[in-house]
């Protein structure tokens, strides 16, 4: 086997029918996608869906029972050596060691990595600026915060300043304030054209890093496209956020008894309504309709759908069709 890169401008990641079974279980089956470089694409789905399984395989951790996976045009099967130097690795869990200082800790792995000298310590200062890791120096690994402690999972996967960034649910278990923190510093990365792969079962923490989002379940790929697509949608539908002086339970009693308009849930001061159009006339007129009806509205927007809302859609539409998803 040759040790230099394919020729031309591969995509950073691209799977083709890959199916990854233990025993009896499919947990991934025979997905298929490309990410082009400079992407940042939420992987989505729910806990057990395949999203880790198909991460740890571009990770080069597992291998795949059938079909292939390739990194910047590199197979992980065949080349793995050369993935590992492409990828940064950010798991769910990461390990720590007692009496291991910050800096240690960054020390160790980008010694690892093959830096010495001078090198390894501007590498690291400059790992630990970006991940706002400097305060933090001689704090003992193992008594960081969550959100401490995932910053510096991510500086230990930038070290060696790879290429395409796999992180698995990076986001879970941070306050608000580190949610906020992780969203900067991934779209900086993404601005310097990296790559990166980013999983969650929580569809508004990728909302507004993401370019593309994957929705995968039971194994298989259901959705890749924009959240803008997602919000659009093909259903024909608008969903108009109602402000009332009146009770949730009245705008529900109203919707029960208008064809054209159904209850999707209540809120403080009013609820959402679902309307069976987008014509702009038709919306109008179940407004005034509302009114002449006699409630009293003090404000309605109309709001694209939540990518939640979207999520269950398309997996409805796939339990309505009679298609197993589960092979």
């Amino acid at each position: 086997m040759s040790d230099s890169k394919p020729s031309g401008a591969p995509p950073a990641i691209e799977v083709s029918n890959l199916w990854r079974s233990f025993h009896n279980l499919h947990a991934v089956q025979g997905i298929s996608f490309k990410v082009d470089p400079g992407q940042v694409v939420g992987f989505v789905g729910a806990n057990g869906a395949g999203k880790t399984t198909t991460m740890r395989i571009l990770a080069t951790l597992d291998y795949p029972t059938a079909g292939s996976m390739k990194v910047c045009g590199f197979d992980v099967v065949d080349y793995p050596a050369e993935v590992r130097r492409l990828i940064g690795w950010m798991p769910d869990h990461y390990g720590t060691y007692h009496n291991m200082t910050v800096v240690e800790y960054l020390d160790f792995f980008a010694r690892a990595l093959g830096y010495k000298g001078k090198e390894r310590v501007e590498r690291i200062t400059e790992v630990m600026e970006f991940t706002d890791l400097v305060p933090l120096a001689d704090r003992l690994t193992d008594k960081l915060s969550k959100g401490m402690g995932q910053r510096l999972c991510l500086g230990r996967a930038l070290l060696h300043d790879p290429e395409v960034l796999i992180l698995d649910e990076p986001a879970a278990g941070l306050d608000p304030k580190a949610r906020v923190e992780l969203k900067h510093l991934i779209r900086i990365l993404a601005e310097e054209g990296k790559t990166v792969f980013i999983s969650s079962h929580i569809l508004s923490e990728l909302d507004e890093m993401c370019d593309t989002l994957l929705f995968i379940n039971q194994g298989q790929i259901i959705h890749h496209g924009s959240s803008e697509s997602l919000r659009k949608g093909n259903s024909g539908t608008t969903i108009i956020a109602v402000d009332l002086v009146e009770s949730s339970e009245k705008l529900k009693a109203w919707a029960d008894l208008n064809p054209d308009a159904s209850f999707i849930d209540g809120t403080k001061n009013g609820g959402r309504l679902k309307i069976e159009s987008v014509d702009p006339t038709i919306i109008a007129t179940t407004l005034r309709r509302m009114i002449q009806d006699g409630l009293t509205i003090t404000q309605f927007t109309q709001e694209e759908r939540k990518l939640e809302d979207a999520f269950i859609e398309i997996l409805g539409e796939i339990e309505a069709s009679g298609v197993p998803i589960v092979s």
